[in-house]
């Protein structure tokens, strides 16, 4: 079954919407998910979250692309429990490591409007699409996926310092661009 028909049956408010995303995306949130969490139940608290927020998101939104968007859900519900977990123990995890990376960049949302939230995220989309293939896929496997630099570097031939390097530069053009788009962080 294609995107627009799954979405389709969101609309219709059936249950059959939920078993089709299921069957096609769960794999992939799955996957997202363990990345953050390394747990396994977890994850399929995590995974839980993601069909019952789709299913209450869709109508009224409607996503041009459904993977991105359950992808979105899976990752945001992941952090967020994740953050639950590890608020009083800093622990050196993963993916705390790539969220004290990336605030290098951009802080963390506390406090941030929704407005402030919508710029951010097309500002995030024009760089992105500025970037060459190879930097953007290391900036989304580390920063999205919360993939290790050692799996990021087998899975692109690549060594773990040009990974780390590229990483260091990508963050250092992004904190540029977004001072140059009078996004203040």
């Amino acid at each position: 079954m294609d995107d627009t028909e799954i979405i389709g049956l969101y609309f219709q408010r059936s249950q059959a919407a939920i078993k089709e995303s299921r069957t096609k995306y769960e794999s992939y949130c799955r996957t997202i998910s363990m990345n953050i969490l390394h747990n396994r139940e977890d994850t399929e608290e995590c995974l839980s979250d993601t069909w019952m927020k789709a299913w209450e998101n869709i109508p009224p939104k409607k996503p041009t692309c459904l993977s991105a968007f359950l992808g979105r859900i899976a990752r945001n519900s992941a952090i967020s429990l994740w953050r639950k977990f590890n608020s009083q123990k800093r622990k050196g995890s993963e993916t705390d490591i790539c969220l004290d990376e990336l605030t290098e960049c951009i802080p963390e949302d506390k406090g941030k409007s929704f407005t402030e939230d919508l710029e951010l995220k097309d500002a995030l989309n024009r760089f992105l699409q500025g970037l060459d293939e190879r930097s953007r896929k290391i900036f989304m496997k580390r920063y999205w996926y919360i993939i290790p630099v050692t799996r990021i570097a087998k899975e692109l031939d690549m060594n773990e310092g040009a990974v780390k390097m590229s990483l260091l530069r990508t963050r250092k053009k992004l904190r540029q661009f977004l001072e140059e788009e009078e996004i203040y962080l």
